[in-house]
């Protein structure tokens, strides 16, 4: 007869609601107990970009993945359609090389942070330093990372040089009369060699504000690579805004790869039985 009385249900003893805290008060709707965690998220190891190493998938990264790959090749291929049909973005570009172009003594030095005995040496020391800390550190695969970096970095002239020829785009005035200028090699020798080593480090360096100057470095020393190049007159604007787009392309697959090989490496370590566990 009582079962039906009105309003709101009562606790009864010896129940507990879901979302109530532990027994011991902890605050914790999952735990019946004061301990913490067994891997707590700030103990983790970081991931190529930063990331606590195990996090779960967050919605908003495939994205911006997808727009840092679609974005730059779109505008690549846009640019490299205007450069092979001499559209009319080409007299943009040279009448703004024309403003620009003033050689000096900075601008060829900036130009020059893009040649390959200045950049890989950069990127080699990246490698390496990566490479002995990821090992150190007891890592499932500590050399894949940097095996990765060195690959693409191989990879660029690969890349650039048959664009070369199939764009056979002449030169400014302020060079010889020759072709084959786009897209710039030396902005993409330092967008990858400075871009890789960035990456590579960024894991490795424990404060915020340590990880934000290295990031600004990279940047600075790519936008004084390709400002130098047009100031000195070595390419067009849009070569140089063309290697950009392809090395952007290039940085996020690098990313992508990296992280995926990395997160199933874990997951392979993670599932496989220790020996004390398996039958006597």
């Amino acid at each position: 007869m009582g079962g039906n009385r009105p309003g709101p249900p009562q606790l009864r003893p010896g129940r507990a609601l879901a979302h109530t805290p532990g027994a011991s008060g902890s605050g914790s709707p999952h735990r019946s107990d004061s301990r913490p965690p067994q891997t707590p998220r700030g103990g983790r190891p970081s991931d190529l970009i930063g990331r606590p190493g195990t996090t779960p998938p967050v919605p908003g990264r495939p994205t911006s993945f997808l727009l840092l790959l679609g974005l730059p090749a779109l505008l690549f291929a846009l640019i490299t359609w205007q450069v092979v049909d001499d559209g009319p973005l080409l007299r943009v570009d040279e009448r703004l090389s024309r403003a620009l172009v003033h050689p000096d003594r900075l601008s060829e030095l900036l130009a020059d942070l893009g040649n390959v005995p200045v950049a890989i040496p950069v990127l080699a020391a990246a490698l390496g330093y990566a490479a002995w800390r990821s090992h150190r550190s007891g890592t499932d695969r500590w050399w894949l990372p940097a095996t990765a970096a060195a690959v693409l970095m191989a990879l660029v002239p690969a890349l650039i040089v048959p664009l070369k020829e199939l764009t056979d785009r002449p030169g400014t005035p302020a060079v010889p009369p020759a072709t084959g200028y786009y897209p710039s090699g030396h902005t993409a020798t330092a967008a990858i060699a400075y871009g890789c080593a960035a990456l590579l480090l960024l894991p490795w360096l424990r404060t915020a504000p340590a990880r934000r100057g290295l990031v600004l470095a990279c940047t600075a020393l790519n936008l004084g690579v390709g400002f130098g190049l047009v100031r000195r007159g070595y390419h067009w604007p849009l070569d140089v805004v063309a290697s950009w787009c392809l090395c952007a392309v290039l940085l996020t697959g690098f990313v992508v790869v990296v992280d995926r090989l990395s997160r199933s490496s874990r997951r392979t370590s993670a599932g496989t039985p220790s020996s004390s566990s398996g039958p006597s």
